[in-house]
């Protein structure tokens, strides 16, 4: 069984109202990633992504660009020691 990461990410731009949650979560539900997304007072929407390397990876590439009315204008991220409940949730 390959090994599981955990990947806490920030995105900004506008990416709140624009349905970004909601695909993050169609998304990470067909990679198997457990974890959450939910906007914070900011501006940005906070992603703790738990999955397999290559899970992991294919989200954040769908993160980069976002739904179609999204505007991304960066995506920080880091590994972290974390596992998050099963299931991916909209917090």
């Amino acid at each position: 069984m390959t090994g599981r990461i955990t990947m806490h990410c920030h995105v900004s731009g506008r990416v709140q109202g624009v349905w970004f949650r909601g695909g993050a979560r169609e998304q990470a539900r067909a990679l198997g990633i457990d974890g959450y997304a939910r906007n914070l007072p900011d501006g940005r929407v906070d992603v703790l992504a738990r999955g397999t390397p290559e899970a992991v990876a294919a989200l954040l590439d769908w993160l980069r660009q976002g739904p179609p009315n999204a505007e991304v204008a960066e995506l920080q991220h880091e590994q972290v020691d974390v596992i998050p409940d099963k299931g991916f949730r909209i917090l």
